[in-house]
């Protein structure tokens, strides 16, 4: 998610301090020449965009004025600004011990939380500050952003919608909408898979889903598959007809068509929520609490249009940060890494210094095989947090992807270090050993990524590294372990191919 406080919230917030002289007016009639020419520097630096620069003055001033509110205020602003958050938060804590009321305290404070992944801490200084100051449209903002990032969606959603009636050409609150929305598709359907997994309803929504990500022969096989098992469920022969039409069968399509126009319409006295899924009444299904196949099946499609509705609303509002990572989100989805990398570009030219955008950009560039570029943003990035295993994960096999395996398990160590249950570091340091000649050190690297082994490329490495230890029993198991899976993956090819060729009518 790309909801992280914006330089130009900061900066209002620097501007709000000046105007209502929190950072000057308790000590500036008793401050000395010498501390009002640097309060006066460290205001020029803040004004210029030169905040890392202002940060040691304004250690000096709060060292020289003890227990003022207003330049620990400054200092924290001055550390946020400059990318270091946690300090920030340790002086927006201190100001709060002072005055309570200090609302761009909280405010900061609860967006700071946000920033450094911490959003369960955000939520009661943000509640703190609307108390405060209840319209202020940034704490709304972001303390829905803050309960979206904590899990607690439904709450979010109500906040995200009182906003889209109070500020509708906001992007975040569209953006923040539709994920909601998601998330709340994603509940119903995983209590659908839990009580029917298989089932026709559960199989039109998998088809669905395949078909959103153009994946139209797989979408074909499961819209077939539902109908095999209720063949009058209203929608599937329309579905099926598209596919068709994609396809370039306008004839098939037609048939389908016609299959559709056959079948009855609900029954409202029974299937009311089916109903008011066909007339628009979205909410209505949505807030529907009956815990069967059919109202999750529903409630999971309303939820989805609800979502495709507000994201509709995104694209309509001028180009933002926020409506290039939806497009990133849905090329990444399709593996088109190098669109969503463009994406990414775009959006950070909105938001230049966005280390989320940066990290997101680094990710794409690096699934697109942009190695030089991804290795530029992910070094640039662990100077910041140098301890993310995240981080040291992709750079690591960012350089292992270059030929550099020897520059990659630094990193790759440090990412384990912290991060020991991260599979793919652990397929990435495996492979980084064994280009080293160091198979004896691979050998529990790759014994621990064989989970995530699809192709049985890792069974071939660690049968390779036990024969060069000498290990010659355990070299030939795992040679046959690589075969059997080589033959197995064969045949599910071979059986997927077959089930998602697209055949006529039945």
């Amino acid at each position: 998610m790309c909801f992280r406080i914006s330089r130009r919230l900061l900066t209002a917030v620097w501007y709000l301090l000046v105007g209502l002289s929190v950072i000057s007016a308790p000590w500036a009639r008793a401050q000395t020449p010498d501390l009002a020419e640097k309060s006066h520097r460290a205001k020029e630096l803040m004004d210029s965009g030169k905040p890392a620069d202002a940060v040691p003055i304004y250690r000096e001033l709060v060292g020289a004025v003890p227990g003022n509110p207003g330049l620990i205020m400054d200092l924290g602003l001055a550390l946020d600004m400059s990318g270091n958050k946690t300090e920030a938060i340790r002086q927006y804590q201190a100001a709060l011990k002072i005055d309570s009321s200090l609302f761009p305290a909280l405010l900061l404070l609860g967006t700071a939380y946000l920033d450094v992944g911490q959003p369960a801490k955000a939520i009661d200084p943000l509640e703190r500050s609307l108390k405060l100051q209840p319209d202020s449209s940034d704490a709304q903002e972001t303390l829905s952003e803050a309960l979206m990032a904590s899990g607690r969606t439904e709450e979010a959603v109500h906040r995200f919608q009182d906003l889209s009636a109070t500020d509708p050409n906001n992007p975040k609150v569209w953006y923040g909408l539709g994920v909601c929305y998601e998330r709340l598709a994603q509940q119903n359907f995983d209590e659908l898979a839990r009580i029917a997994s298989g089932s026709a309803y559960w199989l039109d929504l998998v088809a669905e889903s395949r078909l959103q990500n153009k994946q139209d022969y797989s979408a074909f096989y499961f819209y077939r598959q539902a109908l095999a098992k209720m063949p009058g469920l209203r929608g599937v022969h329309a579905a099926i007809a598209a596919v068709y039409k994609d396809a370039g069968h306008d004839d098939w399509a037609a048939l389908e068509e016609q299959k559709e126009r056959a079948l009855p319409a609900p029954d409202c006295s029974v299937e009311k929520i089916e109903c008011d899924f066909q007339a628009g009444k979205l909410r209505d299904v949505a807030d529907s609490t009956a815990k069967t196949a059919p109202a999750y099946y529903w409630r999971t499609r309303a939820y989805n249009q609800l979502a495709l509705d507000a994201y509709v609303r995104l694209g309509q509002l001028p180009p933002s940060l926020e409506s290039h990572e939806l497009k990133a989100k849905i090329a990444s989805g399709r593996r088109q890494f190098a669109e969503a990398a463009k994406e990414w570009k775009q959006a950070l030219e909105l938001s230049p210094g966005n280390t989320y955008v940066e990290k997101q950009l680094g990710i794409a560039l690096y699934k697109s095989g942009d190695v030089a570029d991804a290795r530029a943003l992910f070094e640039g990035l662990l100077k910041l947090q140098p301890d993310a295993p995240d981080l040291n994960f992709y750079l690591g096999d960012t350089l292992l992807h270059a030929q550099k395996p020897q520059e990659a398990l630094p990193f790759l160590q440090k990412a384990l270090l912290r991060q020991p249950a991260l599979l793919p570091a652990q397929e990435a340091i495996g492979l980084a050993y064994m280009q080293t000649d160091q198979a004896a050190k691979a050998i529990p690297h790759l014994k621990a990524a064989l989970p995530i082994d699809e192709d049985g490329s890792l069974h071939y490495q660690l049968a390779r590294a036990y024969q060069i230890t000498g290990e010659k029993e355990l070299a030939s198991a795992m040679l046959r372990e690589y075969q059997e899976k080589q033959q197995t993956q064969q045949k599910e090819n071979a059986e997927v191919e077959k089930q998602v060729a697209l055949t006529p009518p039945e």
